[in-house]
C-alpha cells in the first residue's frame, strides 16, 4: 500500500495504520539534508554547526532561552527530571497512564530516587488543577517526600489538556515553588490542531521536551527547551546517561526538515482530518469512543458494539493491514487508500460482533460518542 504522495519516504510500503505515529519514516528530503551538511563538529563541545543550528532553530519557535538535543524522548524526560531534582526526598506528581510513569523503565524512579505519586483523572481526559492539589506533599512532615515536581502530558491518549487548565497549574506551581515539566513528545499536534500557540504554551511550563520522531517522521531524537542554567544541566545528565555524541549532525539535519516539513508544512492537519473521518465512521456503526478524538488517535470502545479485541489483527490482516487493539492513530504518510480499507475493517467487525448476537443494530446519538473510561494506561 503506497503511502501519501505528500509524505514520500522511499518508495515504503505502509500497511502498518494503527499501531502509532512511530512508524513514519524519513522522507526524501530529510535523507537529502544529511547529504548537505558541509561541516561535521563535534557536539560534545557544542562545536556541530548543525545542531548548534537546530537548538538555535526549537529556541526561536518556543520561545525558551536554550534548548538541547536529546537521543530520545525518554532521555528527554529523564534528563529533564534529574536536572529538576536536586536532593531527595522528593516527589514527582503526574497523571497515572503517562509515558514517564508507565513506559520509561522506572528512570524517575532509578535515577532521580524521586517517588511518583500518580493520580487517574476524574474526567479520564486530564489532569485539572484540583485534583493535583490534592495530590501533592506540601508539608514539613518528615514521613513524606514533599513535591517539586509536577508533570504533564499534552496530547495524552490523543487528548488536549486545555490552555486555560495549564496556565492554572502553572500559576499554582509557581506560588509553590514547584518546577512544572511538560512530556510534549506530540505538542505539534496540539497546535496543529488550534489548542495554542507553541510559544504560548511552552511558556507556562520549566521545561518541555519535544519529539522529531513520532508523527514527524525523523530518524531519531528529541528536544528540551528551558532557562539556560537548566538546559547546562540537562547537557551534564545527557553525557552521564551515554546521551552526548559527536558528529550527530546526521540526526539534527533531519530533524529540523522533519519541522519545517511536516509541522510548519502543515500536514499533521491532514493526519486529523482522516482521525475525525474514521471517528465518525466508527459511529456510524453504532460504536462510541473511550477519549474524544482531538487529534490523531481513535480510540474505539471495542465493548459497544462487542467486538473482541482478538478479532481485529486477523480482519486487519485480510485487508492487508496491520492492527491489533483498540487504539488508531493517524500519522501524515497514511495514504487514504489505507483509510477506506480501515473503515472496510470496522464494518467487517462490527457485522461479526452483530452475527454472534454481540450486539444489536442500532443508532448511537451523535451526542453520546464518549464512553466512560474504565482503565487504560497506553499513553
Amino acid at each position: 500500500m503506497a503511502s501519501t504522495s505528500s509524505g514520500q519516504a522511499n518508495d515504503v510500503k505502509f500497511e502498518d495504520i494503527a499501531e502509532g505515529d512511530t512508524v513514519t519514516t524519513p522522507t526524501a528530503s530529510m535523507l537529502q539534508s544529511i547529504l548537505n551538511i558541509s561541516v561535521h563538529g563535534d557536539d560534545v563541545f557544542s562545536e556541530d554547526t548543525t545542531t548548534n543550528n537546530l537548538e538555535s532553530f526549537i529556541v526561536s519557535l518556543t520561545g525558551k532561552p536554550a534548548a538541547c538535543f536529546v537521543m530520545s524522548g525518554t532521555m528527554g524526560n529523564q534528563v529533564s527530571i534529574r536536572s529538576h531534582l536536586t536532593q531527595p526526598p522528593h516527589s514527582i506528581v503526574m497523571d497515572s497512564r503517562c509515558h514517564i510513569f508507565n513506559y520509561e523503565a522506572s528512570g524517575a524512579a532509578v535515577l532521580s530516587q524521586a517517588q511518583m505519586i500518580t493520580v487517574k483523572p476524574a474526567n479520564d481526559k486530564y489532569l485539572t488543577l484540583e485534583e493535583i492539589k490534592a495530590s501533592i506533599v506540601d508539608s514539613d512532615d518528615i514521613h513524606y517526600a514533599p513535591t517539586r515536581l509536577i508533570c504533564l502530558e499534552n496530547t495524552i491518549n490523543g487528548v488536549i489538556i486545555p490552555k486555560e487548565e495549564i496556565k492554572r497549574i502553572s500559576e499554582f506551581a509557581k506560588e509553590k515553588d514547584i518546577k512544572l515539566h511538560l512530556d510534549g513528545a506530540r505538542l505539534w499536534n496540539v497546535v496543529a490542531a488550534g489548542g495554542g500557540d507553541l510559544k504560548e504554551i511552552v511558556s507556562y511550563f520549566d521545561s518541555v521536551s519535544l519529539c522529531f520522531s513520532k508523527g514527524l517522521g525523523a530518524p531519531m531524537g528529541s528536544i528540551v527547551v528551558g532557562e539556560k542554567d537548566f538546559i547546562r544541566r540537562v547537557r551534564h545528565f545527557r553525557k552521564m546517561v551515554g546521551g552526548a555524541t559527536r558528529q550527530i549532525g546526521i540526526a539534527t539535519a533531519p530533524a529540523r526538515t522533519a519541522v519545517e516539513e511536516v509541522f510548519l508544512g502543515g500536514k499533521l492537519a491532514r493526519t486529523h482530518e482522516l482521525a475525525k473521518r474514521l471517528e465518525s465512521s466508527w459511529i456510524d456503526l453504532g460504536g462510541t469512543l473511550k477519549f474524544p478524538c482531538h487529534t490523531n488517535m481513535v480510540w474505539l470502545d471495542l465493548e459497544s458494539v462487542g467486538i473482541n479485541e482478538g478479532d481485529i489483527p486477523i480482519e486487519a490482516k485480510k485487508a492487508g493491514l496491520k492492527w491489533d487493539y483498540e487504539r488508531i492513530v493517524v500519522h501524515h504518510q497514511i495514504c487514504d487508500d489505507a483509510i477506506k480499507k480501515l473503515e472496510g475493517v470496522l464494518e467487517r467487525l462490527v457485522e461479526n460482533a452483530r452475527s454472534r448476537g454481540g450486539v444489536q443494530s442500532f443508532d448511537v446519538p451523535k451526542m453520546a460518542r464518549y464512553s466512560r473510561r474504565v482503565d487504560q494506561d497506553l499513553a
